[in-house]
């Protein structure tokens, strides 16, 4: 036989029934004995080596056998064992330095004889394991028992699995508990954030008389009372109000974008029904449109029964309110519900929230498919490997023929991979839930004033906010604060402001004054001034303004002229204790087309006088000869035109009684025309709007959000570009672009406002043609201004790539009066043929279609009733900390889950293609080389921490230099860290480590496997200690201190699972490792020469092809200062020329004025001495 003792004694015969396959000197044949049966094959444990080696064999013993401890493994080791009456010798196989020892076979027939895994026996072929076969015809086979603890489940598949049942149930039970969790948790809070909504109480009318429901409650038909400030819980049909003729105002916002006030007016059939009782003797039904998504449109009838039959009422738009619109101004309204829930015009308007994936999650997967394809190819090598092996042994090995299974170690590779790519996923999970609880905590992205911290509702998608190359943002409440200020006026050519840096107070200079006065000088001025009567008009008409301009109104309350009373034909002011009534005689109103309107009043002192107020445009050239402010006006127009300021001019003339008669004639037949009645009023209204004197000019600051220009500049800078979707309309929008920066002062405007399909086309195609031929683009910066009428015809199918083509030509983008649904289709265009990652952010039900068609939506929260924040993957309660969000913690996520990826692929294919190398040793039989409890604690506890610590608290450069250099953000762009150069370079990298770190070896099987994952855990850990930027204690622990747990838990677990019947391969190992010489020859050197590679290549790239964050982390490191705030000093003078030179070649903004028509009727009905109805 092949085998030694390693005692002086003679060795011991092999028995009989023992066959030695290898024996090359010898044909051995199965014999049959002299019974009368065959003698059955009882049991086979093969393994497939070359030739050369040669196997010891050891005599059945009794079924108490114990497995050969690694003590006497020692190939110097001179013992037997003693077990009952059976004496057994120890052997060493010259050729692989590993002993083995066989257990009594029994229990098994001959037509199910398994293939087991043993601690000192696999049954599997492998070339460090001889073969030990024997016959016997009077008892049965017994397997031995996995050494990892595992009996025969048919779950398990044996001698393929390098686990068992229990590491592979364990561990995908804690992966998918711990998914689930998280999941259970966001969908928790959305859960939460929904029934608030929900759980609103609403008063709804039962009998006579009101009580409390929730909305969910609400149903159609439910007559229903909003009190002023509250939303409606469902679209409604305006019955009537506190007000005069059923009138109410409501604020649509949420809706359309639109802060100033529309008007709505009950049917007059209904308008008088202002108390419970009467409202509950209402009987009948209404006839109604169906459920659509037009929000500004409506059509339907009410039938009401009375003593005389049925009366129809029909009912349009103006008697709608819309869920998500608020009660302003007005205390109270009856409704009557006609939609709720999904059918309301607002949910209409939303479309399904979608399931959204993020590109790293995507570029994973592609390439976990091209992984596979590997693992495939390795798989057919390896079988090919053993196929060929069997036909070149066939002869030497006829017993392979009993078992036709196809196990190689490719299964169990391809399982390990499984489970590595589950602990991927819920580590990244457990990463992105960390990252977005980093978020929360922010206190930089804290609003104080309402209490509201920052709020990641979808942890999944934090890496996307470091890539971001588009935002899509709505206007009002979102850039916005939705609040009107009166900052300055020009009154008679001197300049007034409520606050006046000391830098900008009034001085003379060379005679001329130049500068600013505050407010109280302009109430001195008043009482003495010889511009005392100018002043004295000029707030007379603020005091006096219509209901949507609040801002004028407050600003002359502020300088002591109050609104105090509205009659039917007059309006009563306070000057000073003093109050003067006007008599309201005719007003002009404003459209687009004026940009001006009018009122003719007579005033306490009899005579007519007109008060006009307008853009500058229209106002100057309908001036009186030799005024004298135009010129100083004009100059205070500019500057408020540099502040982004909204500007209004204000003029009046006197008209005679005579001339008035006339007039009021020529007014009263057009006003009663039939046909072009708006067209007729115009003419009358240009006939005594002319000869005007120049009172002055107010400026409107519409208040922006603190820091949203320097905001949306930082975010240019780092390449992103912001189109700003509203439904306000176009003039309101380009002033809010310019006052936000948005449209900066060298940019040329594409404003395009086309009637028809064909006209928008050959208009966009021109565009787009016109500019293909710019020499330098980046020098002439373009803005793109386009109306929703015209957007509705961009948005087909022939055209929405011209339209696209020309958008994406431009540096910013400014879309007017557009509808929630065309928000969400152009995100959807965009996002359908750019291949970009695209946020959009808002703060009302308008916007929550286009937050879920974006690939990240973020909401504005903290104001009552923004359904955005709730539908939103982010919420935060002011714009600029969009800043932060995006560019640092964004920028973080972006770079840490990129290199957390890269790391796992990395440690995971570095251990396991090491068994891969290990094939060529076993001849292809499929014996693994690691413990299975080990390799299952390889990624649960030894690797589990570097990519968490790394995941979560590591950053490249610090939050100062992200926002000090928002370039920077270009590489989550440009995908600079994750892309598949990065993935195969560390694929390719790793299968470098597990090959160099193969060759090398102890005596004993388990000793050598052990020995190599001790490297590879150094190996693998040393790489996360060279990719770390930022060491923390938790770094620390994770990294140095896996390793040093790993060193304490073998020396534990070594010596106490083998004796409890738990990973019995480690029986004695503990002592050859630590008293080895070459164990720790191993783990230092191999980890180092592994290792030498990635260090010089790091510092070749830093040193020779260094990246723009290699710079800033050096300039990080060393303090170095700043010196760009000159420059920026030098470019703000720039601006600044460059705004007024803009105001100059096109003035003509008007005010934001609502073109209702009702302006005048307004003032008719209303009667502010007479008590309101308590409803």
């Amino acid at each position: 036989m092949s085998g030694f003792s390693h005692n002086n004694s003679t060795p011991r015969p092999s028995p009989p029934n023992l066959i030695d396959p290898f024996d090359d000197l010898q044909t051995v044949e199965i014999q049959q004995t002299t019974t009368n049966q065959p003698v059955p094959l009882q049991s086979l444990q093969a393994a497939v080596t070359p030739p050369s080696f040669r196997p010891a064999y050891i005599q059945p013993g009794s079924q108490n056998r114990r497995s050969l401890t690694y003590s006497q493994l020692n190939p110097y080791y001179n013992d037997s064992i003693d077990d009952e009456d059976e004496e057994q010798e120890t052997f060493y196989s010259d050729s692989t330095g590993l002993m083995r020892q066989i257990s009594n076979m029994s229990t098994y027939s001959e037509a199910n004889l398994p293939l087991t895994s043993n601690a000192a026996l696999s049954t599997s072929p492998t070339p460090s394991m001889g073969p030990d076969i024997f016959m016997s015809n009077n008892t049965k086979s017994e397997a031995i028992s996995s050494g990892g603890g595992s009996n025969n489940n048919d779950d398990q598949i044996k001698d393929v699995s390098p686990t068992n049942q229990f590491t592979t149930l364990g561990t995908l039970i804690v992966v998918l508990t711990a998914t689930a969790f998280k999941e259970v948790m966001e969908d928790y809070k959305r859960h939460r954030s929904d029934a608030e909504v929900n759980q609103r109480p609403c008063k709804t009318l039962q009998g006579p008389s009101f009580t409390v429901k929730e909305w969910n409650e609400v149903k159609v038909g439910d007559i229903v009372r909003i009190e002023g400030g509250e939303f409606f819980p469902a679209d409604l049909i305006l019955l009537s109000s506190s007000e005069p003729e059923g009138l109410c105002y409501i604020e649509t916002s949420n809706l359309d974008g639109e802060t100033n006030l529309k008007i709505k007016q009950g049917s007059s059939e209904t308008s008088n029904l202002i108390s419970p009782k009467e409202i509950s003797h209402l009987n009948g039904f209404i006839k109604s449109e169906n459920p659509n998504n037009s929000l500004y449109t409506y059509d339907g009838f009410l039938v009401m029964n009375g003593p005389n039959g049925q009366k129809k009422v029909p009912l349009d738009p103006t008697q709608l309110l819309l869920r998500g619109a608020q009660l302003r101004n007005t205390q109270w309204i009856y409704g009557i519900v006609i939609f709720t829930g999904h059918e309301t015009k607002l949910m209409r308007n939303a479309s399904a929230t979608p399931i959204k994936r993020t590109s790293v999650e995507k570029m994973v997967n592609i390439q976990i498919i091209f992984l596979f394809g590997i693992l495939l190819t390795m798989s057919l090598a390896c079988s090919v490997g053993n196929f060929v092996r069997s036909v070149k042994y066939e002869n030497e090995m006829t017993y392979l023929s009993l078992f036709s299974s196809n196990k190689n170690l490719f299964s169990q590779f391809g399982f390990n991979i499984l489970t590595f790519l589950i602990f991927l996923i819920v580590t990244m999970e457990v990463v992105k839930f960390q990252q977005a609880a980093l978020i929360n905590s922010d206190l930089d992205m804290y609003y104080e004033k309402t209490d509201t911290p920052a709020l990641c509702r979808t942890s999944s998608l934090v890496e996307e906010l470091g890539q971001i190359e588009y935002i899509f943002s709505d206007k009002t409440g979102t850039l916005t604060c939705n609040e009107m200020e009166f900052k300055q006026c020009s009154i008679a050519g001197v300049a007034y402001a409520d606050v006046v840096e000391e830098s900008k107070r009034a001085r003379v200079i060379d005679g001329v004054e130049v500068g600013f006065h505050d407010f109280k000088k302009l109430r001195l001025n008043l009482k003495d001034h010889k511009t005392a009567n100018v002043i004295n008009e000029f707030l007379t008409l603020l005091a006096a303004s219509s209901p949507d301009e609040s801002a004028l109104v407050k600003g002359a309350q502020i300088l002591g002229y109050t609104f105090t009373t509205r009659r039917p034909k007059s309006v009563t002011i306070d000057v000073n204790g003093e109050a003067q009534e006007y008599v309201i005689l005719n007003i002009c109103e404003f459209n687009s087309t004026r940009k001006r309107m009018s009122t003719i009043v007579r005033s306490p002192d009899g005579k007519i006088k007109l008060y006009c107020k307008g853009a500058d445009t229209v106002i100057l050239e309908r001036l009186s000869e030799n005024n004298p402010f135009t010129e100083s006006t004009l100059q205070h127009l500019e500057e408020y035109a540099t502040e982004g300021l909204r500007t209004l001019c204000i003029a009046m003339r006197e008209v005679s009684e005579e001339e008035y008669r006339v007039w009021a004639g020529v007014y009263e037949k057009a006003s009663t025309t039939l046909m072009n009645r708006s067209e007729e009023l115009d003419k009358a209204a240009e006939m005594i709007e002319k000869d005007l004197f120049l009172l002055g000019a107010t400026a409107i600051e519409d208040k922006l959000q603190d820091g949203v220009p320097e905001t949306i500049h930082t975010l240019q800078q780092a390449g992103i570009k912001i189109w700003v979707l509203t439904g306000d309309r176009q003039e309101t929008a380009i002033n809010i672009g310019l006052s936000c920066k948005l449209i900066q002062e060298e940019m040329s405007l594409i404003i395009v406002n086309e009637e028809s399909h064909w006209e928008t086309k050959e208009c966009l195609e021109n565009k787009v043609q016109s500019m293909k031929g710019r020499v330098n683009p980046e020098a002439e910066p373009l803005a793109l201004i386009i109306d929703g009428r015209t957007l509705e015809f961009a948005l087909e199918k022939d055209l929405e790539k011209t339209f696209l083509e020309l958008a994406t030509i431009c540096k910013a983008v400014i879309c007017c009066r557009v509808s929630p649904l065309q928000k969400a289709l152009v995100v959807k265009l965009v996002k359908r043929h750019l291949k970009t990652i695209l946020l959009a952010i808002g703060d009302g039900a308008n916007d929550v279609s286009m937050i879920q068609a974006a690939h990240v939506g973020v909401g504005i929260s903290g104001l009552e009733g923004m359904q955005a924040a709730r539908s939103a993957d982010v919420a935060i309660s002011q714009f600029r900390f969009l800043k932060k969000l995006l560019l640092v913690h964004g920028a973080w996520s972006y770079q840490r889950l990129s290199k957390l990826i890269l790391y796992s692929f990395y440690k995971n294919i570095t251990l396991y293609m090491t068994q891969f190398w290990y094939t060529f040793r076993n001849g292809f039989s499929g014996q693994v080389i690691y413990e299975s409890w080990t390799i299952t604690y390889y990624n649960v506890l030894f690797t589990v921490l570097p990519p968490i610590v790394i995941g979560v608290f590591d950053q490249y450069v610090s939050a100062r230099m992200l926002d000090r250099y928002p370039q920077m953000y270009m590489l989550g762009q440009k995908s600079e860290f994750f892309n598949v150069k990065n993935f195969w370079g560390w694929t390719a990298n790793a299968f470098y480590h597990s090959l160099v770190r193969f060759y090398g070896r102890l005596a004993g099987h388990w000793t050598w496997g052990t020995t190599l994952y001790t490297a590879v855990l150094a190996t693998v850990l040393g790489k996360a200690a060279l990719i770390t930027d930022l060491w923390t204690k938790y770094t620390y622990l994770a990294i140095p201190g896996s390793f040093i747990f790993w060193l304490v838990f073998i020396v534990i677990y070594g010596s106490i699972a083998p004796k409890i019947g738990i990973s019995v391969e480690y029986e004695g190992i503990v002592g050859i490792l630590f008293t080895s010489p070459v164990f720790y020859a191993t783990i230092l050197l191999i980890p180092t020469i592994c290792l030498l590679r990635d260090f010089v290549w790091k510092y070749i790239k830093r040193m020779y092809k260094s990246r723009t964050y290699h710079t800033v982390q050096e300039i990080q490191k060393f303090n170095i200062p700043d010196y760009r705030p000159r420059m920026e000093q030098f470019q703000k003078a720039i601006r600044k020329v460059r705004a007024v030179q803009r105001l100059r070649k096109s003035r003509g903004f008007a005010f934001s004025q609502s073109e209702s028509g009702q302006e005048a009727q307004l003032i008719r009905i209303y009667d502010t001495t007479l008590a309101k109805p308590k409803g």
